[in-house]
């Protein structure tokens, strides 16, 4: 277990350039498009297979501090509709956030059906594949629903697994558990997809301020 340092309001001192210090999260920054979406979601007569249309934005963010902890991050908006249907089947926004101390992997999560989430995980800062996971109850990688999901699509965890390709692109695949009331078993509700470039990030403002400075 990492240690941080008795002086907890000692800040350090970051490097402005957060595209340069993302760690395994290097391959995600910019902004992704895909088709081909996957999502399996629970319905009243079985599971619903749904192919869905995604627009996947990632934008350095300034490096950030809690006193001596530091996190390099990314900023996030995803949208999701139907294909041929231009209301918003899904939408999402929170950071990625990487800590180079701890090799620890934060996402942050919130969606406008009154829900939100932290999922954490460990990884090494070249890896090209890792696993963050969110327990409802939890204190520090946790879920918090409103009063109508906790009753009836209660979410009890959330995994996601992202994969960084060779060929330039990034994938995921995310399973959310939920306990559904008449149902014996927990559902897995699922989501997968395949992300490719369609333009690069901005960086982030004290990187454009140094390289106006210099």
């Amino acid at each position: 277990m990492y240690h941080y340092p008795a002086d907890i309001y000692t800040e350090p001192e970051p490097n402005a350039d957060t595209l340069a210090n993302l760690g395994p999260l290097s391959g995600m920054a910019g902004i992704w498009s895909s088709d081909a979406g996957q999502d399996v979601n629970p319905k009243a007569d079985g599971p619903e297979h749904q192919r869905f249309i995604e627009r996947y934005e990632l934008q350095p963010i300034d490096a950030q501090t809690n006193g001596p902890q530091l996190f390099y991050g990314l900023r996030y908006h995803t949208r999701i509709v139907k294909p041929d249907d231009p209301e918003t089947f899904h939408d999402q926004v929170g950071y990625w956030l990487w800590e180079p101390a701890t090799h620890a992997i934060l996402l942050t999560l919130s969606i406008p059906r009154g829900q939100t989430a932290m999922a954490t995980g460990q990884a090494s800062p070249d890896a090209k594949s890792f696993t963050l996971e969110a327990v409802r109850g939890s204190l520090t990688n946790g879920i918090v629903s409103n009063p109508f999901l906790e009753q009836a699509f209660r979410t009890d965890r959330f995994t996601i697994k992202v994969d960084i390709h060779a060929d330039g692109t990034w994938s995921y695949e995310q399973d959310t558990l939920l306990t559904i009331p008449g149902q014996t078993e927990a559902f897995h509700h699922t989501d997968r997809n395949r992300l490719h470039k369609i333009a690069e990030p901005t960086p982030n403002p004290t990187a454009l301020a140094a390289r106006q400075a210099a």
